[in-house]
Order: C-alpha cells, then structure tokens, then sequence
C-alpha cells in the first residue's frame, strides 16, 4: 500500500495524478498532438498544464469524430451494430468485477441490465430517442413511452467475471396494444448459447400514466427494424415463457415487508425501474435455496408501476413441480424416489410483490432454480 507523509502529500499527489493520465492513451489516432511525458521521480515537482494538454487533446478528437460524421464517439467505442440485414442488433459485454455475486458469476440482475442497455443501443442505433426507453417520433410528439409488461428470462450458464457475452436482440409487433423484444444470449469464447429471454411491452401514456394503444404511425416507425418473419427467442412449443403466472394468495410461507425504493431505482421514465423488481422477488427467497441452488428461470408480470414513495411487501411460497405432491409432502414419504430426488435438485416458487399500505398487486412472478454446479 502507498504510504504518504503529511510533509509532501500534496507533492506526491499530483506526482500521481500525472502518472495515472500518462498511461495509455486512447485509441483514438484523430489527432496527431503528442502529450508531453513528465516525469514522476520523487525529486521532481511536476506541473499541472501537461495533464490539461493531454485532456484536452482527447476531447479535441471525439470532437473530430463526430464532427467527420463517423458518429458519436459512444458510437464508436461500444462493441455493438446491427447485423448484416439490418433487422437485429448485437453487441459484446464484458462482466465487470462489480457484476458478480456470491456464486462468483453474473447475477441475474446483472444479466437483466445487459438486456435492458443491449436493447437501448439497438434502438439508439436505429435513431430512435435517448431521452426515454426507444420512443419514436410520433410517440415523442404525443409523449408516450414503453413500459415492460412481462419479462423471462432464462438461464443456462451464467457468464463470470471477465468473460465477454455476446447478446443478439431484436423486436417485433405483439398484437394491437404492445411490441415484444426477444434476445440469445452466447459466450463470445465458445459461441454457445447461455441464455435467451423474452419480454412483452406496452406504450404508455407520460403524463396521464395510463396504457394506450399503439397506433399505426408508431407501428410503421418501428416495423421497417424488425424481422420480416416471426422469430422467437423460445420457438418451442408450450415453452415456459408461455406459462400464465396464478396470484399467490395468503398465507404465504416466506416474505420480506417494508422494501422501499432508493433514488437510484428510479429510470428516466420516473417510476421504478423493471430490474430493480427482480431484486425485490429474490429478498423473499429462503436463504437455504440461495445457498444450495442457482436462478435458472425467472417470469415477471408487471401489474402497476411503482413510485419513489410506495413501500412494498415480497411474498413467496413454493409451487409444486409438475407431476408431484406438494412440496411439503415431498419431504416426507409420499411420491417416487425418482420425484424425492428431482425436488431436491430444482424448486420453484410463486412471487407476489404488492403495496404495503392497501395490498394492490404490483408484481407476480414465478421463479425455478437448479442446485448449484460443482465445483
């Protein structure tokens, strides 16, 4: 560890400061200044204005890219464009240590994000708007936005830290009332599939805050991006994304009362943002399924926004795996021996989120986990 007297802190502090922005410089080859190199000896005392120069050079050269019109320099730094058709969009992650959880892997909160910005940069990249979720023109016009409806997700590896995911997502029209987003998620080392999710949105109206439906003009903004033919995420038939979600009624075996929303939960569309609802689901998970077993499936229905004021209650109780008695009854002598091991290995359970204060349903969901891998 560094360790910095109190005579020559100052000193040593801008001795620093000057080594940290000498590093590598970007890569940006548009300009042709040089920085000066200073050294960072401790008999030497260095000036402030190479730091500044070397500053303002990399400001001059996203200035020259935009301005070359090769696009924002977002544009040019982040490892995603649309494919070759036009009709869908991918681009690469890499997991960041603040990224991982207990298991030493990405959690799904984490995975959720990449899906939510993945899908922001295919509609930034198509020229919709930034200052809300993909808003087109005309929903600019008559100040409408997205909102989520229903998320899945599922997941079949969960990427670590500093491994690179590549995540391919697209849209397409869902009936009259809404569009829905689809995306594959693939470890860019191996190319093999690690996840897929599929979500249903709904626009909104900004200021009344109540559901509208989506209109012909806004249609044919966005319908000239998607797949010409129906292309799913889940093409398999019954698939689990299909499955309705039944209200989870009292008593319940597990919750978690009086969560309320931070000041970072809330998204620029000013209400709580879908993935922080997830987080709110996994409170009321029993802390030995979180010891033993990893998420593998998650299902969110979203029944009413939530605000920065509300305060909310996480319910949870398990549901029965298909084929089997209860849960309860599992632990004990009833059902096969083959259905006593499957129970051990994967649970489910049902999910209620709803306000503390009069019981309005908020959320519901439906969550399956898989013992942990070895290690």
């Amino acid at each position: 560890m560094l360790k910095l007297s109190s005579s020559n802190v100052a000193d040593q502090i801008q001795a620093l400061a000057q080594c940290r922005f000498l590093g590598t410089p970007l890569p940006l080859s548009i300009s042709r200044r040089s920085p000066t190199v200073v050294s960072c000896s401790p008999s030497t005392r260095p000036s402030l204005a190479p730091v500044q120069a070397v500053l303002s050079g990399q400001q001059q050269a996203g200035t020259e890219l935009v301005d070359s019109g090769l696009g924002s320099l977002a544009d040019r730094l982040r490892l995603g464009s649309l494919t070759e058709d036009g009709l869908s969009y991918k681009e690469k992650f890499i997991v960041r240590c603040y990224e991982v959880g207990i298991n030493k892997t990405a959690t799904v909160e984490t995975i959720a994000n990449l899906l939510q910005e993945v899908g922001c940069n295919h509609a930034q990249s198509v020229g919709f708007s930034t200052d809300g979720f993909a808003t087109t023109p005309t929903m600019r016009k008559l100040h409408l936005i997205w909102v989520t409806a229903r998320m899945h997700i599922e997941i079949y590896k969960y990427p670590a830290w500093s491994d690179v995911v590549e995540i391919e997502t697209w849209c397409q029209s869902e009936g009259r009332i809404g569009t829905r987003r689809d995306w594959i998620l693939k470890d860019y080392a191996t190319g093999q599939v690690i996840g897929r999710a599929t979500s249903k949105w709904v626009m909104m109206n900004q200021d009344t805050r109540r559901l509208q439906k989506v209109s012909d003009d806004v249609r044919e903004e966005y319908l000239v991006f998607c797949p010409r033919e129906l292309r799913l995420a889940f093409p398999e038939e019954n698939n689990k994304s299909l499955k309705k979600i039944a209200k989870l009624d009292d008593p319940v075996q597990y919750s978690r009362l009086g969560l309320m929303p931070r000041r970072a939960d809330l998204d620029m569309n000013q209400h709580v943002n879908n993935v922080t609802y997830i987080g709110w689901v996994l409170e009321s998970i029993p802390q030995e399924i979180i010891d033993t077993h990893e998420l593998q499936t998650i299902t969110l229905d979203y029944r009413r926004e939530c605000q920065q004021d509300d305060v909310v209650d996480s319910l949870t109780s398990p549901e029965p795996l298909e084929g089997t008695e209860t849960v309860s009854e599992l632990h004990g002598t009833n059902g096969s021996a083959a259905a006593r091991e499957r129970n051990q290995d994967c649970h489910q359970f049902l999910h209620l989120l709803r306000l503390s204060s009069d019981g309005q349903e908020i959320n519901r969901g439906r969550t399956e986990w898989r013992k942990k891998p070895g290690k």
